[in-house]
């Protein structure tokens, strides 16, 4: 399995030199960057899959490589932060970000770290850093974190806004639409809450608290029979969640 993964990525690797122009892309990258870039890919692709000793020792192979590679630390802090190794995690992060202080998924990365360690204002700061990159291909993951984030400090004012802005960039967001209906049920815009609930179960795989909330929305509306779907489902699929324990002792709130 890891030799057959060894080979796809290297393969990978090759393809994308050719696509690029081949030699072009020899010119542009040192061998040494190719071999940081190649263990790199490689230990994201462990990591993926859940192997975080092997992908210890790729993104090691790649800091040997080259150690100015900042990718390679971003990965570094992904893994130690799983591990809760946290000062490592935060090593590496920050090693990251003091080669390349404009990498938007290393700030993004540091931001998630910080944002669950309760450091929630540096957390948001580094997610508004990763959106300055015009270049960052997924700025809604930032906006969808920054916007969680806000929730953890109770400021559902600024996470709004945020979320918003992760659905206008990607509208089938489930966490960022599970979280608006949410702040819409909390403020007692019901209606809006069940239009961002239901656009969450097109498009989501059901869980407990997308259920219990589905069933407080309808229940509010006077939406007996919707109530009543949603409270089948989470008996059903959730019997032994908190959810379902509160619904069978009927505490909605």
């Amino acid at each position: 399995m890891r030799q057959n993964l060894r080979q796809l990525l290297f393969l990978l690797a090759f393809g994308i030199g050719l696509l690029v122009g081949g030699h072009a892309f020899a010119e542009d990258m040192t061998e040494a960057r190719q071999r940081a870039q190649i263990h790199t890919d490689l230990g994201a692709a462990y990591f993926g899959s859940g192997q975080l000793g092997v992908a210890l020792e790729e993104l090691n192979v790649a800091i040997r490589a080259d150690s100015s590679f900042a990718p390679a630390y971003n990965m570094l802090g992904l893994v130690y932060m799983t591990l809760r190794e946290d000062d490592k995690a935060e090593e590496n992060f920050r090693r990251a970000l003091s080669l390349s202080s404009t990498d938007s998924d290393a700030n993004n990365n540091y931001g998630w770290f910080l944002c669950q360690r309760g450091k929630i204002d540096d957390a948001i700061r580094h997610f508004m850093a990763a959106l300055k990159n015009p270049l960052y291909a997924t700025p809604e993951k930032s906006y969808l974190n920054a916007g969680i984030c806000a929730r953890k400090k109770n400021d559902d004012v600024e996470a709004e806004e945020f979320l918003l802005k992760a659905i206008k960039l990607q509208p089938r967001q489930p966490q960022a639409l599970f979280h608006l209906a949410d702040i819409n049920f909390k403020r007692g815009n019901y209606a809006e809450a069940r239009k961002f609930i239901n656009q969450f179960s097109r498009i989501a795989a059901p869980t407990a608290e997308s259920l219990w909330l589905g069933i407080r929305i309808e229940r509010r509306l006077g939406n007996r029979n919707d109530e009543a779907s949603y409270g089948l489902q989470l008996r059903k699929t959730f019997p032994d969640s908190p959810e379902a324990q509160a619904l069978r002792s009927g505490k909605y709130e």
